[in-house]
């Protein structure tokens, strides 16, 4: 990408969202973090930090949309997201609706909230998982996780069908086994690597290959 675009994160205040905002400011574009309490690192890299968002409330869109209005929107990540873990037996309900709305519901409210400001050539990165697999899945468990990523790839693929006529392509990106707080810092790979691999599948999305699903290596993944 030559030319400056404006790019907006959520969840950019650390780990993978963070190390995609020093991606793309290298770059030389206009990077424009969004999260609920900004970092010293984040605020050393984005052109602007738009904190104290809840993405999963119509009070902290509404906040998100006004701070955007009249931005012509590039590129659009959405990164913000929950791990919690749930076992047969003694499964918290809860802590599954809670994912949904973090990992599912909150990146469509983004998306509903700011295809207007998003034209021809413009892309979203929807940043899933491969634990949102259904044909992947041999190991069970993580119920609230693997659901909410499972839906967050259905909304994913809607919105490619929808936003093509307009020109907007739609990816949803896993990003690998990433050394972050999310998991303890137990991944394989490093946040820089990861972010590597994500904005090399962000460059080659196109209306062509809209609403598939890759992992950040390049490899497709299954449904």
């Amino acid at each position: 990408m030559s030319e400056t675009k404006v790019v907006v994160i959520t969840g950019a205040n650390r780990g993978i969202g963070l190390e995609l905002a020093r991606h793309y400011a290298g770059e030389g574009h206009e990077v424009i973090g969004v999260c609920r309490q900004s970092s010293e690192e984040l605020t050393s890299v984005a052109t602007q930090v738009i904190e104290g968002i809840d993405v999963t409330t119509d009070e902290g869109i509404a906040k998100l949309k006004a701070e955007l209005a009249g931005k012509d929107i590039s590129l659009l990540i959405n990164n913000a997201g929950l791990l919690q873990d749930e076992q047969l037996g003694s499964i918290d309900f809860d802590s599954i609706r809670t994912q949904m709305e973090i990992n599912a519901y909150a990146p469509l409210r983004v998306v509903e909230a700011l295809v207007s400001l998003m034209g021809q050539g413009s892309k979203i990165a929807n940043i899933t998982s491969r634990m949102g697999s259904i044909a992947d899945n041999d190991s069970g468990g993580r119920y609230g996780y693997r659901a909410s990523k499972a839906a967050l790839n259905a909304f994913g693929k809607s919105l490619a069908m929808d936003l093509k006529p307009k020109g907007v392509a739609v990816a949803q990106l896993h990003p690998g086994y990433v050394k972050t707080r999310m998991v303890n810092f137990g991944g394989l790979i490093t946040p820089e690597d990861s972010a590597r691999g994500l904005a090399e599948r962000i460059a080659q999305l196109s209306l062509e290959n809209t609403g598939s699903f890759w992992h950040s290596n390049g490899e497709e993944l299954p449904w």
